[in-house]
């Protein structure tokens, strides 16, 4: 068995080191303001080092969309299809677990960072929405297109209950890398129980009632 050398070992870390040096720097100048030999630098590798992984800043930004935010929407579908029984209780589950994986920590902060830039750029604006949007709201649809035929939820208008469904974790999501620590969109309560707040206002409006007697 080859042992693998601390060059070998670097050079196997590099795109990851990349990515987090320019994440950072999004973060703290801005997607436009950024320069590449900044992101190198940051990296400490020369310029031409990170074009041989990311050929351009965009390229760069798009793999760090596919690593924070692509793989969880997959996963997420993935559980969601092997699942069986009711849809509610596994909606409020998905719903708590997307905050936990995407809402807080560095892939919210890729979200902001787009939603921020998007109008600068809308070559990557197109590129998040078939990455990002679409699938979500594909997903999210799917489990309340189940609960309806499965008689669990009334008939509601689809793509409506969608977004219903997803601005408020947008909105938390904003908030939460905006402002962080120094103010709180909901006073002393946590993200997590308003998120469920909302998944038992919204799950009442959508269960199907018994017919009255």
């Amino acid at each position: 068995m080859t042992a693998v050398t601390p060059r070998q070992r670097r050079k196997d870390a590099r795109p990851q080191e990349l990515l987090d040096a320019a994440l950072a720097l999004f973060v703290e100048k801005g997607f436009a303001a950024t320069r590449s030999e900044e992101i190198a630098a940051r990296a400490g590798v020369a310029k031409g080092t990170l074009y041989r992984y990311y050929p351009s800043k965009d390229e760069l930004f798009k793999a760090m969309v596919r690593e924070n935010l692509s793989v969880h929407i997959a996963e997420s579908a993935a559980q969601a299809a092997q699942h069986q029984g009711a849809i509610a209780p596994l909606l409020q589950q998905m719903m708590r677990a997307w905050w936990a994986k995407v809402g807080v920590g560095r892939a919210g902060t890729v979200c902001k960072i787009m939603m921020v830039e998007a109008r600068n750029f809308p070559e990557l604006a197109r590129f998040y929405v078939d990455e990002v949007i679409r699938p979500s709201q594909a997903f999210i649809g799917e489990l309340v297109t189940r609960g309806i035929q499965a008689g669990e939820f009334r008939a509601v208008p689809l793509e409506a209950t969608v977004h219903l469904l997803i601005a408020p974790m947008l909105h938390l999501m904003l908030h939460e890398h905006s402002f962080g620590e120094h103010a709180s969109c909901c006073g002393s309560t946590s993200a997590e129980t308003l998120l469920d707040a909302q998944m038992a206002v919204l799950l009442h409006g959508l269960l199907a009632m018994p017919p009255r007697t």
